[in-house]
């Protein structure tokens, strides 16, 4: 199978109700500069990984820093994600991704870059491990 390099809308984790329930009974870890949050979902999704991203507003005041950050969280993501997704598919297993941009400066693309291989592979990882639990 071709990778497929796309971030298309069915990727994208919009809805409040699997926002909140993320955060509530989800598990997290920290790469620096990013935190992740994840939960594994029983549910059939029309995707097997769904993914949001944010920054924090005490950290960056102006909203076009933090959409910056956001572009480049999603673009890091969007290049790297094909062993996350390879890995939900092969084990059908749901997962519901949050990224948070922790650090106090701005990054730079080739950071996050970096990065971001090491949190899918960490996450990878710990999902393997554990048996799907609708949590």
């Amino acid at each position: 199978m071709a990778a497929s390099f796309e971030f298309g809308r069915k990727e994208k984790l919009k809805s409040r109700k699997q926002l909140d329930e993320l955060f509530a009974k989800g598990k997290s870890f920290s790469v620096f500069p990013v935190k992740v949050f994840y939960s594994l979902n029983l549910d059939a999704t029309d995707f097997p990984v769904k993914i949001a991203v944010g920054a924090t507003k005490r950290s960056f005041k102006k909203a076009v820093d933090r959409n910056r950050i956001k572009r480049l969280l999603r673009e890091a993501y969007r290049l790297n994600k094909q062993p996350l997704t390879n890995c939900m598919v092969s084990q059908e297993k749901n997962i519901t991704v949050f990224f948070l941009f922790i650090a106090k400066t701005l990054p730079s693309f080739e950071e996050l870059q970096k990065v971001m291989p090491v949190i899918l592979e960490k996450l990878i990882k710990r999902v393997s491990e554990n048996p799907v639990t609708n949590t």
